[in-house]
Order: C-alpha cells, then sequence, then structure tokens
C-alpha cells in the first residue's frame, strides 16, 4: 500500500467515524425530543385533569351552597313577609337559618384549606408537635358529641414528636372522630393507637410513625372504601346533607396526611366499624 492509498484509508476511516459520531448524535437528539415530547404530553395530561378537577370541585361547591342558600332565603322570607308568624315559628326558622350558616362557614372554611393544600402547601408553617397531644386535644373538643351517642373515645397514642402543622395535624383526627360519630351509630368504640408494620430487611429504624384510628360500628359496604377520600363522596342513605358536614373532611384528611409525608388507607373490621392506617413523618 503506497502513502495515497493510505492517505485515502485515513480519510475513509474519519469519514466513518464522523459519521457514526453525527448518527449518535441525531439518536441522542432524537431521544432528546422523545422526552420532551412525553414530559409536554404529561404536562398537557396533569394540566387538563387539574382543570377538569377544578371544574368539578366548583360545580360540586355550587351545588353544596345551594340547599342552605335556599334554606336561608326561604326561612327569611317567611319572617320578612307579612303573613304573621308567632314567637316559637320565628324562634325555629332563625335556629334553622343559624345552622345552616354553620355549615356554610365549614364548607368555605374546608375548601380554604383543600386549595392552599394542593396549591400552596409551602404556606402552613411547620413546628414541634406532638401528635398524641393533638388527638386528644380533638378528641376532648367532641368528647360532648361523643358522649351525646354513647361513644367512647380511647386514645393509646404514645408521645410522638414531629416537625408539622398543628392545624393539618388536628383535622385528621377532628374529621375521623366527626365521622364516626355521625355514621358508625350509637354505643360504639373508638381507638386511637400505634402499629408495627413489617420490619424492612436493614432493621433501620422507621423514619414514620405508624397510626391506626377505628371504630367498633358499621363500616361502609366495600366497593365505597376506595371513595372515601374522594370529595363530596356521599356513601349510601345514611350518609347525607341532613347529617351535616361538607363532605370534604376525608379529602382533607388524605391531603394533610400527605402534606406529612405520609400514606392512608382504610379497610372495614372483621369484627365491624371502619379502620384507618396511616403514617406520618418523624421529622
Amino acid at each position: 500500500m503506497d502513502w495515497s492509498d493510505a492517505i485515502l484509508l485515513v480519510l475513509v476511516i474519519a469519514i466513518l467515524v464522523l459519521y457514526i459520531r453525527l448518527m449518535l448524535k441525531n439518536q441522542r437528539l432524537r431521544q432528546m425530543a422523545d422526552e420532551a415530547n412525553r414530559l409536554r404530553r404529561e404536562a398537557e395530561a396533569t394540566e387538563q385533569r387539574n382543570r377538569q378537577l377544578k371544574q368539578e370541585m366548583t360545580s360540586n361547591i355550587a351545588h353544596e351552597l345551594k340547599t342552605p342558600v335556599s334554606s336561608i332565603r326561604g326561612y327569611l322570607e317567611i319572617l320578612l313577609s307579612d303573613k304573621p308568624v308567632d314567637e316559637a315559628q320565628r324562634r325555629h326558622f332563625l335556629q334553622r337559618s343559624y345552622r345552616q350558616t354553620l355549615r356554610l362557614s365549614d364548607l368555605i372554611q374546608d375548601v380554604s384549606i383543600i386549595n392552599k393544600l394542593e396549591e400552596s402547601a409551602d404556606l402552613f408553617p411547620r413546628e414541634a408537635v406532638d401528635v398524641s397531644e393533638v388527638a386528644l386535644e380533638a378528641a376532648a373538643e367532641l368528647a360532648d358529641k361523643a358522649a351525646a351517642k354513647g361513644i367512647a373515645i380511647a386514645n393509646h397514642l404514645p408521645p410522638m414528636p414531629l416537625q408539622g402543622n398543628h392545624e393539618l395535624l388536628y383535622c385528621i383526627f377532628r374529621n375521623l372522630i366527626e365521622n364516626s360519630i355521625a355514621y358508625a351509630g350509637e354505643g360504639i368504640g373508638i381507638v386511637m393507637e400505634t402499629y408495627e408494620p413489617p420490619k424492612p430487611a436493614t432493621h433501620t429504624a422507621s423514619p414514620l410513625y405508624y397510626i391506626r384510628y377505628y371504630d367498633t360500628g358499621r363500616g361502609v359496604p366495600d366497593e365505597y372504601l376506595l371513595k372515601l377520600f374522594d370529595r363530596f363522596v356521599r356513601i349510601g342513605e345514611g350518609r347525607s346533607r341532613s347529617d351535616g358536614g361538607t363532605g370534604l373532611g376525608l379529602s382533607i384528611v388524605k391531603h394533610a396526611v400527605l402534606f406529612h409525608g405520609g400514606e392512608i388507607y382504610a379497610k372495614n373490621r372483621p369484627e365491624g366499624g371502619l379502620e384507618y392506617y396511616f403514617s406520618l413523618k418523624k421529622q
């Protein structure tokens, strides 16, 4: 092989190397473009889902507002009309109107909490909180309502310090207890305790607290268990607007647990009643 053939061979090899590099570069560019398109489609899909959720929530809020607003308007129209109303009726209408305003206030507050959790969760401050003390606080607040139905509340939670938000932790226990009082039946028990999940192979200390909350009431149909944490869910004929509540309580519970780095799920107890298992991050 003379020098000209050697130079030609080197040039051919150089061209092949350059071609391969260009092919690899184009392939990487195509992969980057495909990934960018995938992320764009996912972002558009997420935006669409969020838009649909907001539309659904707006529709549900309007529907939930309709009943109390219509009731208040009807009572006030009677009171303001020329039709004579005796003192007992007048007081009855005012009491009903007052209860409906309380319901409206609760609905506005719950909607505000969910919107804040979804859009500006970082606005909830964190501080040193003991979960057990918050659970005791919620139980004490609802003690009279529970006693009126013969319901006993047992808090077996040990001291559980963490960096969290007091308001959201309080919402978790208050909403769970309120649900049991409203729907589980009379003469039941409510228990809050810790539980031990399966140990990891490394046997390292868990970064989470594990909490079990349950009542000994009637439970819910199994097909509704996955819907418990959806907004404005009404499960069965026994759970209606006449029982009070905003339909957002368990949705707030789920968001509050997620805010504290945990997860939550519910199931029916074989002995009867509904139980919730959830975790909270220690730090």
